[in-house]
C-alpha cells in the first residue's frame, strides 16, 4: 500500500462535512491485471434524483524535491484513472 498524503485525513474530513460518505480509503481497481489505489472514494445520495453520486478523489501536494516527477506522477493518474474507472462502474 502507497503512503498516504500529507493532506489525506484534512481532505477526507473536508469531503464528509460536505456531506460525502467515504466508501472506499483507499479506492482499489483493477483492469487488465493492473492494480491502482486512487486515494478516496466517495458517494452522496442526490434527493432530488433518487439515485447517488460517487467520485474518486486522488490527493496531491507536490511536496517532493522534482515538482517536474510529482508532476508527471499526477499526469499519468490524471490520464489512467477515468479510463479505468470507466471499466469498474461505468
Amino acid at each position: 500500500m502507497s503512503a498516504k498524503d500529507k493532506f489525506h485525513d484534512v481532505v477526507k474530513i473536508a469531503l464528509e462535512k460536505d456531506g460525502w460518505q467515504i466508501t472506499d480509503d483507499p479506492l482499489s481497481i483493477s483492469v487488465g491485471g493492473v492494480d491502482m489505489l486512487i486515494d478516496l472514494g466517495a458517494e452522496r445520495l442526490i434527493a432530488a434524483e433518487r439515485q447517488g453520486e460517487k467520485i474518486a478523489v486522488e490527493i496531491k501536494s507536490f511536496l517532493n524535491t522534482s515538482a517536474i516527477t510529482d508532476f508527471h506522477l499526477a499526469v499519468g493518474q490524471f490520464i489512467n484513472y477515468p479510463t479505468a474507472l470507466k471499466f469498474k462502474d461505468p
